[in-house]
């Protein structure tokens, strides 16, 4: 979990573009991002095995 000092931090713009940094729109995560859906992997899994992101479903075989 991101503190909210970092949150607060990237929310700023910064002095280079290639400082920015992805972060996860709910947890704050930055790594382990998509970038299709804006979220990290756990947020994703947690999500998506509830059926709130539209057309993601578990695999199984």
């Amino acid at each position: 979990m991101a503190t909210t000092a970092k949150i607060a931090k990237d929310l700023k713009k910064p002095k280079f573009a290639c400082r920015h940094r992805n972060r996860c729109w709910r947890c704050g995560r930055p790594r382990g991002y998509l970038r299709k859906f804006g979220i990290c992997r756990l947020c994703f899994r947690h999500l998506g095995l509830n059926g709130e992101i539209p057309g993601v479903i578990k695999s199984s075989w």
